[in-house]
């Protein structure tokens, strides 16, 4: 049935929404002591206090109705997509690894610039989602099935917005696209590209 398939991509989202919704009676989602609080990643708290769940906690608390709402979005609209494609199983497994990933190429890159950044939000393992389309792109097989223009405008207009707002975090956004390509190219050759 098809609401079947999409139960991965809703509970995702309705994970992300309670957090939010936590954070928000918690004192506010914009506040770094209440996204600390809910696990957001602080580079000092992972490496030296050895919290390294936060690499995984961090990919659902938000700062603001803005940025929970952006991710939510787009999670909605890749997400179906990529259950689609490779299953509820291996999607989430996808927007997992993906958003882990960017998370951990965030402190790798603030550990060699002797930053401790605070960051937290999906879109790491969103971009991670987009990868997909980037390996399907890839492969003859799945290619007539994407448009390679509209991935590469869509990759873009990402990356000039990143640049462009210095709150996006382009480590993670970068890290979990290229965890999502490489994990996507591997599972869409396992079921026949």
């Amino acid at each position: 049935m098809r609401g079947s398939r999409m139960t991965v991509t809703n509970a995702l989202i309705l994970i992300n929404i309670a957090v939010f919704l936590l954070e928000e009676m918690a004192g506010g989602s914009m506040k770094s002591s209440v996204a600390i609080r809910f696990g957001a990643q602080l580079t000092s708290a992972v490496t030296v206090q050895h919290q390294w769940w936060r690499l995984f906690t961090a990919m659902f608390v938000h700062f603001g109705a803005m940025h929970i709402l952006s991710n939510m979005i787009s999670l909605y609209l890749l997400g179906r997509s990529a259950e689609q494609v490779l299953g509820p199983g291996r999607m989430l497994t996808l927007y997992l690894v993906s958003g882990i990933v960017g998370n951990l190429c965030t402190v790798l890159l603030d550990l060699h610039a002797g930053k401790d950044t605070l960051s937290a939000g999906a879109s790491g393992a969103i971009f991670g989602l987009m990868g997909l389309y980037v390996a399907m792109a890839l492969l003859p097989r799945f290619r007539p099935m994407v448009s390679v223009r509209n991935i590469l405008i869509m990759l873009a207009l990402n990356a000039a917005y990143g640049i462009q707002n210095r709150s996006v975090n382009m480590t993670a956004h970068t890290g979990g696209l290229a965890a999502g390509t490489v994990l996507s190219l591997f599972f869409l050759s396992a079921i026949g590209g």
